[in-house]
């Protein structure tokens, strides 16, 4: 009887380490671009951050990317059930804290619309892998919260989101 209740609780013990095991991160070094740049940073007033005659000092600067293409190499998870998952790090260059960045998007394809803070993750895509590459673009827009700038970034933030794939045992 001691030998099953040591199983059973070595099982319960290694059963998350299992289920990590099924989540990558994806490879999208096939997508057009390897870095994108904001053209304009505005204030959720709409003007320009350094605007002066605004009339309420601004909390956030939002950065409207445009459509982004993503090529996701999914080769390896052909024929298999997966979930893909749109990831904001916890660490932006830049920034305090992870709660001064918000990401939204749109999918223009195959990919669910969301948002997600620093350090989350949401699930955008649901299904049977059919393709070795899968390309969908979105519009992307970062929102930062200013008083999460550290002092020596007023001039940029810099966020590296990413995919990872959930495959189903």
């Amino acid at each position: 009887m001691r030998v099953l209740r040591t199983f059973a609780v070595a099982a319960v013990m290694t059963a998350p380490i299992a289920a990590a095991a099924l989540t990558a991160r994806l490879d999208d070094s096939l997508s057009p671009r390897a870095q994108v740049v904001a053209p304009q940073v505005v204030s959720e007033h709409g003007r320009p951050l350094d605007d002066m005659l605004a009339e309420a000092a601004p909390q956030f600067g939002i950065s409207k990317f445009g459509r982004v293409e993503y090529r996701l190499a999914t080769a390896p998870y052909l024929g298999k059930r997966a979930r893909i998952y749109y990831v904001v790090p916890t660490s932006t260059t830049g920034l305090r804290s992870p709660g001064g960045l918000r990401m939204t998007w749109r999918g223009n394809g195959i990919f669910a619309d969301g948002s997600a803070r620093g350090g989350e993750r949401r699930l955008v895509w649901s299904g049977v892998v059919r393709d070795p590459v899968m390309r969908e673009s979105l519009d992307l827009t970062m929102e930062v919260k200013l008083s999460e700038l550290m002092p020596r970034a007023r001039g940029g933030v810099s966020v590296e989101s990413y995919f990872e794939i959930e495959v189903a045992p």
